[in-house]
């Protein structure tokens, strides 16, 4: 059976907890073991996080987090219309941030790659950033 859902976030700081907890229960209906909804929840917030700081860089603007259950399989999508990614490879680099005056590590890219399954970034200048994850459940 496939299930889908999207949320639409306004771009604050405060709804990256909102959107983590929503994807940790939307993830329930495959019964993860503790550490996968762990691994979700942390590569959703930085999913968001980066959206919302670097996309929009404090400006309005809206998140949308899709999310697709099929069999065991669970794909997060996570879109903003902000500023887009000029070099996505270089953003993809560990350490690597645009926002050092923030404290940013530049580990979000590699936190997602290494807590999912899958991860594909596309984006354009000036249009927005797509981000997506996959995430197959063993239980």
């Amino acid at each position: 059976m496939e299930n889908n859902i999207k949320i639409l976030l306004d771009a604050h700081s405060i709804n990256e907890g909102f959107a983590r907890m929503a994807a940790a229960a939307f993830s329930a209906q495959l019964d993860p073991t503790l550490e996968e909804l762990a691994d979700i929840k942390t590569a959703i917030s930085e999913a968001v996080t980066n959206a919302i700081i670097h996309g929009y860089e404090g400006k309005p603007g809206t998140v949308t987090l899709s999310m697709r259950a099929n069999n065991r399989l669970l794909t997060f999508i996570v879109t903003d219309e902000g500023r887009g990614i000029a070099d996505i490879a270089k953003a993809m680099q560990p350490m690597f941030t645009s926002k050092p005056d923030l404290d940013r590590s530049g580990m979000g890219f590699t936190v997602m790659e290494s807590f999912m399954d899958s991860l594909t970034v596309n984006s354009t200048p000036g249009h927005g950033t797509t981000v997506m994850m996959t995430k197959t459940i063993h239980g």
